[in-house]
């Protein structure tokens, strides 16, 4: 990892660099406590050795208890301060990295997985709080007493000293040539575990078609073998910081048996008094832990850097529906929507909408139909902007929508989706959703007009009722009623459905069209329709095939020309109780 990058990381300290800084000073108080004591046991040596008194006893025995108690109350300041730091640090990081993924285009999300990103949400920016936090304090408190240390040795016994330093290197070398794999595999072992927490999150979401499709024991078996890579990746690492850790501890050690060697030596030669020699030797003792510890923690480090990597690979990406900074508030559409010469394809792909250009007036129902896979709901994704057209472009009341700003935009828009995503609080927090600042008599409302109200006043907790993980404990139709509820609370000026109706029973269906008939009364409305109910409240009819718009009409002039949707109504919707009855569907007399 680069200086700018390590750079970056540190930045993340500076809104809490007056805790930090307070634990450091902490830190380093109780590490110059810590250097005391080896001297205080030299002392005791040399005055038992040249028949200390009991008064000097008593005195060596109350100054250690003081330096023992100015040790621990200073270490426990610097790790409470770092505790509060690092859970301030996860708090700010998670925050914004949720913001980040937020701000992010639907093509994103696209092609993720859910499992991955929560893995970074939960387990890298854990990660990262370490390295900011426990492994720094580490750093500090490791690198200031190997300082300390040295220098009290080199004026004790300089040649000792720097048979100590002559193992520096070679930690060095050592540390180097781990670091890269450790690295690597800190990343291998994120990303095996990001795998098998997505392989977890699928099966638990669709578990009702894994109990369908009786595949317990393969979901089982698919978790387990993402497990199991996770595992294997986990051991490589395992094997690569234990082998550091003993080479480390095999050269520190190693270092100890030079000093004594070497001490013992001097000590017959008269050269250096028992007390000296404990005292370096406990010195030295304090210096190859510090620089095997130093060695240790670069792995750490290098551990931690495989998460945060992936936290950075979130917070670099930037949204491909950028907003301008010179973007302008609409106000209140008219909700007339423009399409001048649109083509489209998702990144990589090829085109699924050609050239299509198309003029909806305000207050008009119009509904698009054609084959899965024409390019319908496409083309309904882009009038709230969440993908911008390859090439040409769409304006809401004659303004490019890459000119306003998207949330003044989609204020004004409400979806009515065909899979209906419901949050797992209750019935009524998710009709609020749709304006949060909503009175409950509102609310009551907006679900009276969806038809939602009398089933909701069955259940004995009525608006209070939880719906469960996407709204299991309700029905189909429950789910739709209560999104169309919510959409309209929100009371757009326009309004996109997309294929509201085509998971429902017959009741259900008539019970949600009747809803969305009332909704649809003076907004735009884009329909993709699925049934003929839904087709013979709209004004006009665009068939969408291969990504163009084919034919454009009412029912009875699209009949007429025996095209496209003269064979996809009689392919797809003659089976429908409901019938035109011959009668062309007019443009009503307030249309706005």
């Amino acid at each position: 990892m680069g200086a700018l990058n390590w750079r970056r990381l540190l930045s993340h300290l500076k809104p809490h660099w007056g805790r930090m800084l307070t634990a450091t000073v902490a830190l380093l108080i109780s590490m110059a406590f810590g250097l005391l004591f080896p001297l205080m046991i030299a002392r005791l040596l040399d005055s038992v050795t040249h028949n200390g008194s009991a008064s000097f006893l008593n005195r060596w025995v109350l100054s250690v208890g003081g330096i023992f108690l100015g040790q621990a109350t200073f270490s426990f300041v610097q790790s409470y301060l770092l505790a509060v730091t690092g859970e301030r640090i996860v708090y700010d990081l998670r925050t914004r990295l949720y913001r980040q993924l937020h701000s992010l285009s639907l093509d994103f999300f696209a092609s993720q997985r859910v499992g991955d990103l929560i893995s970074r949400l939960s387990s890298d920016t854990t990660q990262m709080r370490a390295a900011l936090t426990t492994n720094l304090a580490a750093l500090l408190s490791q690198a200031a007493t190997l300082v300390g240390a040295l220098a009290i040795v080199l004026t004790i016994n300089p040649r000792l000293t720097m048979l100590i330093l002559a193992v520096v290197p070679i930690l060095i070398l050592v540390a180097r040539f781990f670091g890269r794999r450790i690295q690597k595999g800190s990343s291998e072992v994120q990303d095996k575990l990001a795998s098998s927490t997505v392989a977890a999150e699928e099966a638990l979401q669709g578990i009702r078609v894994v109990k369908s499709f009786e595949r317990e024991q393969y979901e089982t078996l698919r978790f387990a073998a993402a497990s199991h890579a996770t595992l294997s990746a986990a051991m490589r690492l395992a094997l690569y910081s234990s082998s550091f850790s003993a080479l480390m501890m095999f050269l520190g050690l190693s270092s100890i048996g030079v000093i004594v060697w070497y001490g013992a030596h001097q000590v017959v030669a008269h050269r250096f008094t028992l007390a000296m020699l404990t005292g370096f030797l406990m010195y030295g003792l304090i210096i190859a832990g510090n620089l095997t510890g130093l060695t240790g923690l670069y792995g750490q480090f290098r551990t931690a850097m495989g998460a945060v990597q992936r936290i950075f690979q979130i917070l670099d990406l930037r949204s491909s529906v950028p907003e301008s900074p010179q973007a302008a508030t609409i106000p209140v559409a008219r909700g007339s929507i423009t399409f001048e010469n649109v083509s489209f394809c998702y990144q990589g792909g090829a085109p699924v909408l050609r050239g299509i250009t198309l003029d909806i007036r305000s207050g008009e129902i119009l509904a698009l139909v054609g084959r899965s896979g024409a390019g319908k709901s496409t083309l309904l994704n882009l009038i709230p902007r969440f993908y911008d057209p390859t090439a040409g472009s769409v304006l809401i009341d004659g303004t490019d929508l890459r000119r306003v700003r998207q949330s003044s935009l989609r204020a004004q828009i409400a979806i009515v989706p065909q899979e209906t995503i419901l949050f797992g609080g209750t019935i009524g927090e998710n009709i609020l959703y749709g304006r949060l600042e909503a009175t409950e008599e509102e609310v009551m409302a907006a679900a009276k007009a969806a038809n939602a109200h009398e089933f909701i006043m069955e259940f004995p907790e009525q608006y209070k009722t939880v719906v469960g993980e996407r709204g299991a404990r309700l029905s189909g139709g429950q789910r739709q009623r209560i999104a169309v509820a919510r959409a309209i609370l929100k009371d757009p000026r326009i309004l996109l459905l997309d294929e509201a109706t085509s998971f429902l029973d017959s009741e259900s269906e008539e019970l949600v069209q009747e809803a969305l008939n009332r909704m649809m009364q003076g907004r735009t409305t884009i329909i993709v329709a699925h049934r003929l109910s839904t087709i013979k409240a709209a004004h006009r009819i665009a068939v969408v095939d291969r990504g163009s718009i084919k034919e454009l009409g009412s029912h009875n002039e699209l009949m007429r020309l025996n095209g496209a949707y003269a064979q996809l109504y009689m392919t797809q919707f003659r089976d429908s109780a409901e019938v035109f009855a011959g009668q062309e569907v007019s443009l009503q007399e307030n249309l706005l």
